[in-house]
């Protein structure tokens, strides 16, 4: 990427506000947040140590898994529990037991990656993605997972991130950190990305340009209005993109790794922020936490869309 710009070219979009550090789960890599309605629960990752860690919306009852392997999401399925997206694999995980079993391998025969971002989309179906331990240039890949049967969309990655899903289902948007920019892909009826003549999948399109943003494109997330939240990378705060690819807003994150943010609440109107300490020198108490905003007084009418629950057949 470029070198940071200075304030004078950053972005002088309204600020909603700062989030509030709500738990203290000090995360080398806090990652993957996920919102389980059904349960009033939060839960998160933490890449790098292969923890999962679950909590109440108020952050209290904090606890914390010791996984097999790492890993980067916990979607939660149709049938209660969690599809686990590590490095080597993808496995069922009962959260009542703390019993896993293998359902598929995921690059096992790549020692070079580890899997990385990774959301449900509106028909049920996950979309993941790896990349380089060490994010060498190239070496992720983007995956879709409908029905039980693994696809790879797209090779040649370098840290895959920023996977949403407009309300409609008819685009999917990603990220390759390292460019600074927001792709959007034209969806079929299916949800794969549409294909051309040749038969392959057709080249999305450049949609959001935040090299200018002061940070690296992380993880996002989509609002009923179709806003994408993209965590900034190194800029300590969340923007608020446009249906047109624009930052309209942004909340501050007093920590200067947010990762990816999530609605979560009753009403889907809290927004979460995971960080991160990897890489950090000296981190502050609160970095890799969890941070939150109620977004209610702050901009009325705004809201998360429910978390669609993993189809596997």
């Amino acid at each position: 990427m470029s070198e940071s710009p200075s304030d004078e070219t950053l972005p002088t979009s309204p600020c909603l506000g700062q989030v509030k550090w709500l738990i203290d789960s000090r995360c080398e890599l806090g990652e993957g947040p996920g919102w389980d309605a059904g349960h009033s629960e939060l839960r998160w990752l933490d890449i790098l140590a292969g923890e999962l860690h679950r909590a109440r919306g108020d952050g209290r009852e904090h606890r914390v898994t010791r996984l097999e392997h790492r890993t980067s999401y916990a979607a939660l399925t149709r049938d209660d529990d969690y599809l686990l997206v590590a490095e080597n694999c993808l496995s069922r995980f009962d959260p009542s037991t703390g019993v896993s079993r293998a359902l598929l391998p995921f690059e096992a025969d790549n020692p070079v990656t580890r899997s990385n971002d990774a959301r449900v989309d509106t028909h049920g179906s996950l979309w993941l993605s790896t990349m380089g331990l060490d994010a060498e240039p190239g070496a992720g890949s983007l995956y879709r997972l409908h029905r039980g049967e693994l696809t790879c969309l797209r090779r040649g990655l370098t840290i895959p991130n920023a996977l949403c899903f407009s309300p409609d289902g008819r685009h999917a948007y990603f990220s390759d950190t390292a460019t600074g920019w927001v792709m959007r892909w034209s969806l079929d009826d299916q949800g794969f990305p549409v294909r051309g003549q040749d038969g392959a999948f057709a080249e999305p399109e450049p949609w959001a340009d935040l090299r200018q943003s002061g940070g690296g494109p992380d993880g996002a997330v989509m609002d009923s209005e179709g806003g994408v939240w993209i965590a900034l990378w190194g800029a300590g705060r969340v923007a608020r993109l446009s249906p047109e690819g624009d930052e309209i807003a942004h909340v501050r994150v007093p920590a200067r790794q947010p990762s990816c943010p999530v609605f979560g609440g009753a009403s889907l109107t809290t927004l979460y922020v995971t960080t991160a300490r990897e890489g950090l020198v000296a981190p502050e108490a609160a970095e890799g936490g969890v941070f939150a905003i109620e977004l209610a007084g702050h901009l009325p009418g705004c809201r998360g869309l429910a978390e669609p629950p993993l189809r596997l057949e």
